[in-house]
C-alpha cells in the first residue's frame, strides 16, 4: 500500500472544509459505506498530513465527486488516492492509516546514521531547514559559528572516532565558507560528507537570496568530483538518493580518506521518497569489507622488497599513512634493527623514546639529526611507509636520499617517486598495514645486524627562568610534563610557529595523540578542529595555537554551549611570528608589518562562556596548566610568550633566502617576493 508524509501542523480550515464537502457530495451519489469510509479516513489523516498535500487531495476528490457519473469509477478513483494515505481491508472495508513515507531529508539522515555517522556539524540556514531538522532528529548536531570551523572539526572528529562525519551548510556563502575545511579534510585523509542546499530548479537564474546554481557559482569542482571532492552530486530528484547513498557507502569503504559533497535543492529536501532506500549498515562503510575496497599485496613485490632490504642496512621513514600499523612497524624495526624517522604528522606512530628513533623530519622536526644519521651511517636504502615526502616532511633535502634509493609503499600509486623524481624508487601499491604483515611473514630469521648507536634527537628542556615572558620551549617542557606524560589527551598544534615548537620539543610514545596539518596548513584548523577531537573521543583535547590563528578562527562559544572538554593554549606574542621571523631572516622585518594589538584571550574566553586564565611568567605555568586540566568544560590558557625566541622552523626560512637579492619595494606592507 502507499504512504504519505506525516509532517507539519494541522491543515488550515479551507483544507478541512474541502474534504468535508467532497465527502458529502460523494456520499450523496450512492455506494456510501466504502466511499464514506475512505473519505472519513482522509479526514482523519488531516492532523498529520502536510497542508499543501491535503489540499491537493481534497480538490482532486471534489473534482471527482462533481464530475464522475459512474459510481464504481468514482470508487476506484477515491480508492486510488486513498490508497496513498490509507490501508483498506477489502473484506471488511475497514480503513486504517499507514506509516508515512519519509522525505528525502529524513531518508538521507536515517541512511547516514545506518552507515555509522553519529554527528553532523555545521551552520544553519533557511535553504537547508528540512535537512537541519532531519539531522537534528537522527544525529547529534553541533551548531558552529562558522562553516570552516565545522568542517575542520568534522575532519578531526573522524580521526579520533574512526567514524565518518557530516558537515552541513546552507547555500551560497555557507558552501564557500566550508571549502577550506573540506580541502583540509581531503588532504589529511579524513572521511567527511558535506551536505549543502541548492537552488530549486524553478528559481535558478532569477536572482534568489544566496542562490546556488550554475548561474552564480562554478559547478566544476564544487558539484562534480575533482580537486575539491572525491565525489559530488546535485540531487535533482528523490529517485537519485538510493544511487547517491550507494556511492557514499562505496566511498566510505575504500581505504584512506573520502570527502563527498551532496547538494540538495530546497524542493527536493521535502519531496517524498516513493521507492525503498538500500538497506545500509555501518559495516557497509568500513574499509576492508569489500575485496575490491583496497588492493591486495603483491607477494612478488614483497619478495623483491626482502631482497632489497634484508641483506644491507636500511632505515624506515614512516608517514601518517602508517598510523594503523604501529605495532607492525615497531616489530619490523626491532627485528631488522632498522632506525626509524617520521614525518611531522606521523609523530608518535613510532615511540620517540625508542633507541632506534632518529627523529622527526621536516617542518619543526629534527632534520639536522636525520641528515647526520644518513651521512654517518649511510643506510643503503630507505623504506618509505605512507608519506608523500613533500616539502613539510623533507624540504626535498638531498641529504635524506640514500645511495640505493627508496622502497616506497603507499595506497596511492601516484605518490612514489614524486617528491624525489631523480632518486631510484621501487614502488609498491598497498595498504601499509597489509604490506607490513606480508613483509614480516617473509622476513628471514637470520640474526639482524647490530643496531647503530643514535643520539637523542630532542633538545634538552630549558631550566626554569625568573621573571619575564614565557619562553616557548619552556612552555613545551611544561606541556610535556603535565599533559603528554600524565594524561591521555589528544594534542593538536596549529599552523605557524606553534606547531614548530610542539613538533620539535614534545615527545609521544603512542600513535593518535598528536595531530598537525602540514599539507594544507590552514590557520584555524587546530583551533577549531580541537572541538571535533574532543567530540570524537569523548575526552580531553588540547590545541596549541598562536594568537594570530586564534583571532582568525575560533569556536570557543560553540564549545561553551556543548561544554566540550577543550583546552586552548595560546602563544600570545602580538605577531604573526612565523611571518615576522621569516621576514627578519630575509632582512625585511622593517618593511613587513606582522604585528597586531594585544589581546586578552582569557577575558575573551570568559566573555564567550568558557573559563580562562592568563600566565605572564614561567612561575605561573604549572598552576595555570593544572587549573586548565581540572576544568570539565572549555578553557583558554593565555600565555604571554617571548616573541624574540626563534622558532625551530628547520629549513623553511633557509628556503626563502634567495629572495634576499630582490630589491625592496618601499611602501608595501608585505613586499612581493619572487622565488
Amino acid at each position: 500500500m502507499g504512504k504519505v508524509a506525516a509532517f507539519g501542523p494541522p491543515p488550515p480550515a479551507n483544507g478541512r472544509k474541502l474534504l468535508e464537502t467532497s465527502a458529502s457530495k460523494a456520499a450523496s451519489k450512492g455506494k456510501v459505506p466504502r466511499r464514506h469510509r475512505l473519505l472519513q479516513g482522509l479526514l482523519h489523516q488531516r492532523s498529520s498530513s502536510r497542508p499543501q498535500d491535503l489540499n491537493v487531495y481534497a480538490r482532486t476528490i471534489q473534482s471527482w465527486a462533481d464530475r464522475t457519473e459512474t459510481y464504481d469509477m468514482m470508487d476506484e478513483n477515491i480508492a486510488e488516492i486513498g490508497g496513498d494515505l490509507l490501508e483498506i481491508d477489502e473484506a471488511s472495508d475497514l480503513v486504517t492509516p499507514v506509516p508515512a513515507l519519509p522525505t528525502v531529508a529524513e531518508g538521507l539522515a536515517t541512511s547516514l546514521c545506518a552507515l555509522g555517522v553519529t554527528h553532523a556539524l555545521g551552520v544553519c540556514g533557511g535553504a537547508q531547514a528540512l535537512l537541519w531538522a532531519a539531522f537534528s532528529k537522527h544525529l547529534d548536531v553541533l551548531h558552529f559559528r562558522h562553516e570552516s570551523g565545522a568542517a575542520f572539526a568534522a575532519a578531526e572528529a573522524y580521526f579520533t572516532s574512526g567514524r565518518p562525519v557530516v558537515a552541513f551548510t546552507t547555500t551560497g556563502p555557507g558552501i564557500t565558507n566550508a571549502l577550506t575545511g573540506m580541502l583540509a579534510a581531503r588532504s589529511e585523509g579524513a572521511k567527511v560528507i558535506l551536505v549543502s542546499a541548492y537552488a530549486s530548479a524553478p528559481q535558478r537564474g532569477r536572482g534568489g537570496i544566496q542562490e546556488t546554481s550554475g548561474y552564480t557559482m562554478p559547478t566544476t569542482g564544487l558539484f562534480e568530483a575533482g580537486a575539491w571532492f572525491d565525489d559530488a552530486l546535485v540531487l535533482e530528484t528523490p529517485e537519485q538518493l538510493p544511487q547517491a547513498l550507494r556511492r557514499i557507502a562505496a566511498g566510505l569503504r575504500r581505504p584512506g580518506g573520502y570527502v563527498a559533497h551532496l547538494s540538495i535543492p530546497n524542493a527536493v529536501q521535502g519531496a517524498l521518497l516513493t521507492q525503498p532506500l538500500p538497506r545500509l549498515m555501518a559495516r557497509d562503510a568500513s574499509p576492508g569489507v569489500s575485496a575490491v575496497s583496497r588492493p591486495g599485496v603483491n607477494r612478488t613485490a614483497v619478495a623483491r622488497c626482502v631482497e632489497l632490504l634484508a641483506n644491507e642496512p636500511f632505515a624506515i621513514w614512516a608517514g601518517f599513512g602508517a598510523r594503523e600499523a604501529a605495532p607492525a612497524l615497531l616489530e619490523l624495526a626491532e627485528r631488522a634493527n632498522a632506525p626509524v624517522m617520521c614525518s611531522p604528522r606521523a609523530k608518535g606512530i613510532f615511540p620517540e623514546q625508542h633507541p632506534l628513533f632518529v627523529g622527526v623530519t621536516g617542518m619543526g622536526g629534527h632534520t639536522a639529526a636525520a641528515v647526520a644519521y644518513m651521512r654517518e651511517h649511510a643506510p643503503r636504502r630507505v623504506l618509505v611507509l605512507g608519506t608523500r615526502l613533500g616539502e613539510p616532511t623533507s624540504f626535498w633535502n638531498p641529504g635524506l636520499v640514500p645511495e640505493g634509493g627508496f622502497v616506497h609503499v603507499d595506497i596511492d600509486p601516484a605518490v612514489p617517486g614524486v617528491a624525489y623524481p631523480h632518486a631510484e624508487t621501487f614502488a609498491v601499491q598497498a595498504d601499509v598495514g597489509d604490506f607490513l604483515a606480508e613483509l614480516l611473514a617473509a622476513w628471514p630469521a637470520a640474526q639482524a645486524k647490530p643496531a647503530p648507536s643514535l643520539p637523542r634527537p630532542h633538545p634538552e628542556h630549558p631550566m626554569a627562568a625568573g621573571p619575564g615572558r614565557v619562553r616557548p620551549d619552556a612552555l613545551m617542557s611544561a606541556i610535556q610534563r603535565t599533559i603528554v606524560d600524565r594524561t591521555d589527551a589528544v594534542v593538536l598544534a596549529e599552523s605557524g610557529n606553534a606547531f614548530t615548537w610542539a613538533t620539535h620539543y614534545l615527545r609521544f610514545a603512542q600513535p593518535g595523540r598528536y595531530r598537525v596539518s602540514t599539507n594544507l596548513g590552514s590557520m584555524g584548523h587546530a583551533g577549531t578542529g580541537v572541538l571535533g577531537s574532543a567530540l570524537g573521543r569523548a575526552g580531553k583535547a588540547v590545541a596549541i595555537v598562536g594568537d594570530g590563528a586564534m583571532l582568525m578562527n575560533m569556536e570557543v562559544n560553540t564549545a561553551a554551549k556543548q561544554q566540550l572538554p577543550v583546552l586552548w593554549i595560546v602563544l600570545n606574542d602580538g605577531r604573526y611570528n612565523m611571518c615576522y621571523q621569516g621576514m627578519a631572516a630575509l632582512d625585511m622585518a622593517d618593511v613587513a608589518d606582522a604585528c597586531f594589538p594585544p589581546t586578552d584571550f582569557a577575558m575573551l574566553a570568559r566573555a564567550m562562556g568558557a573559563e580562562g586564565v592568563r600566565v605572564e611568567n614561567e612561575d605561573g605555568l604549572e598552576a595555570g596548566l593544572a587549573q586548565a586540566l581540572a576544568a570539565t568544560g572549555p578553557f583558554v590558557l593565555d600565555v604571554l610568550i617571548d616573541a624574540d625566541r626563534i622558532a625551530p622552523t628547520n629549513g623553511r626560512n633557509e628556503g626563502l633566502r634567495p629572495a634576499r637579492t630582490i630589491k625592496r619595494q618601499e611602501g608595501l606592507s608585505f613586499p612581493v617576493i619572487a622565488l
